[in-house]
C-alpha cells in the first residue's frame, strides 16, 4: 500500500480548476482525434479510441465535444492541424525517471518547451530509451471508495483480470493488463464503483524514494511538464514523502 505517494494519484487528488479543465478537454480531444485517425471512428472495433472516449467521459467531457473530435480524426471535419505522437524521457531532481507522451503539430516547438521546462525545474532531458525501460504499460483505474469496502472492490477487479492494487483512504489504484481493460471496467461498473479515471498508463517497475529536499522541486517540475499544451501525460517513478505531498496540495 503506497498511498498517494505516486504522481498518478497525486495529480488526481489535487483539485482541478476551471482553467485546468479547459486545457484537459483540449488534450483529451487530441487523444481522441489521433485514435480515430489511426483506427477509424467505431469504438467497438477501435480499442484505442474506445479507451480515449472513456477517458474523456470519466473527465465529464461533453458528448458533442467527443463526437466532434472523432469526426476530426476520421476526416469528416477538416479543421485543425495534423498531430504527431512524440515521447520524451528525462530525469528530475534526485534522479527521478520521467516519461512524457505528447501530441504536437510542431516538433521543434514541443522539444524546445520540454527541454526548457526540464532545465528550469532542475531536471534534464535524456536520450530516447534512457528511462522508458523502467516503465511497463498497464491499464490503470483510479477508484473512489470507502476504505471499509476497498479490499472487496479490489477482489472484484482481480477476479475480472486485474493483477495489483494500492489502497489509501478514499482512493485506490487498480492495475490490469491492457487486454483486460474492458472486463475490469465492466466488473467495477457492475458493483457501482465510482471510477475517477481509467486509461492505459506507463507504470514504474520500481520507484525511487525521494527526500523532502528533492521531492518538492520534483513535484513542481512534474506539474510544469503536465501543464505544457503539447504534453498529454507525464509519468514518474518517484515516491514522495507525505510532507511534500501536503505542501504541494496547499
Amino acid at each position: 500500500m503506497s498511498g498517494h505517494s505516486k504522481w498518478s494519484t497525486i495529480k488526481h487528488a489535487k483539485a482541478v480548476t476551471d482553467a485546468r479543465r479547459g486545457k484537459m478537454f483540449t488534450k483529451l480531444s487530441k487523444e481522441i482525434i489521433v485514435a480515430a485517425r489511426a483506427g477509424g471512428g467505431d469504438t467497438e472495433s477501435n480499442f484505442k479510441l474506445r479507451m480515449a472516449v472513456q477517458h474523456a467521459k470519466d473527465a465529464n467531457m461533453p458528448s458533442d465535444t467527443i463526437e466532434r473530435a472523432i469526426q476530426r480524426g476520421t476526416g469528416q471535419l477538416t479543421e485543425g492541424a495534423q498531430l504527431t505522437e512524440m515521447r520524451y524521457e528525462g530525469y528530475g531532481p534526485g534522479g527521478t525517471a520521467i516519461l512524457l507522451e505528447a501530441l504536437t503539430d510542431n516538433r521543434n516547438r514541443t522539444a524546445s518547451d520540454v527541454r526548457s521546462t526540464f532545465s528550469k525545474g532542475g531536471g534534464s532531458l535524456a536520450e530516447v530509451g534512457s528511462v522508458a525501460w523502467q516503465f511497463e504499460q498497464k491499464a490503470l483505474f483510479i477508484v473512489k471508495c470507502d476504505s471499509s469496502i476497498s479490499e472487496d472492490i479490489a477482489m472484484v477487479a482481480i477476479d475480472a483480470g486485474a493483477v495489483d492494487f494500492d489502497i489509501d483512504d478514499s482512493l485506490m489504484e487498480i492495475y490490469s493488463p491492457v487486454e483486460q481493460f474492458d472486463s475490469v471496467r465492466k466488473a467495477l461498473n457492475t458493483h457501482d464503483t465510482e471510477i475517477a479515471s481509467s486509461a492505459v498508463s506507463m507504470i514504474p517497475v520500481n520507484t525511487v524514494e525521494l527526500d523532502l529536499k528533492n521531492a518538492k522541486p520534483t513535484l513542481r517540475l512534474l506539474e510544469k511538464l503536465e501543464d505544457l499544451d503539447d504534453v498529454q501525460r507525464v509519468y514518474s517513478n518517484g515516491n514522495f514523502p507525505q510532507e511534500a505531498i501536503d505542501q504541494y496540495g496547499n
